[in-house]
């Protein structure tokens, strides 16, 4: 069977234009953003008022989705009971706090919300720009104020 007559000129055309993107990608170094620049990102995309939209049918549901959330995204760094004591954290020098010490300045939900969806220059992730949901985040900081910090209810 034969190749149609303008086959050649049209692989050629091919070849060229992939060699040629080639050639632009290899003279470019991907350099991600500046972890100060992302949290500086996510502070000025916070609002807390996203957070007035969501609700639960019920505080298990709640409690389900935060336990969940923490385990998949807290657990490495913070441990299952919060106190920030892990091998992760030991193992990389990372200073993570404790969520349980008695002192912890955001046992509250406004300021805990806020923590998780910026982030932290020293090595909190931001979780607000396109890894956790709104929903996801008010189960989180729910989960830790209510199951790692009963405490915050007796005051």
């Amino acid at each position: 069977m034969s190749s149609p007559a303008g086959f050649p000129k049209v692989c050629a055309g091919v070849v060229l234009a992939a060699s040629v993107a080639l050639i632009g990608c290899t003279s470019h170094d991907f350099e991600p953003p500046d972890r100060a620049d992302r949290v500086n990102r996510a502070a000025a995309a916070y609002a807390a008022d996203v957070f007035d939209s969501v609700s639960w049918p019920d505080s298990s549901a709640l409690m389900l989705e935060g336990n969940t959330i923490y385990s998949e995204e807290c657990r490495r760094c913070h441990g299952q009971l919060g106190r920030g004591d892990t091998e992760y954290a030991r193992e990389r020098n990372l200073a993570v706090p404790s969520l349980v010490a008695p002192d912890w300045p955001l046992a509250n939900l406004d300021s805990l919300r806020r923590m998780i969806f910026v982030g932290h220059e020293s090595g909190m992730p931001v979780f607000g720009d396109h890894d956790l949901t709104p929903r996801q985040i008010d189960a989180t900081a729910a989960y830790i104020l209510l199951s790692l910090r009963p405490d915050v209810l007796e005051q």
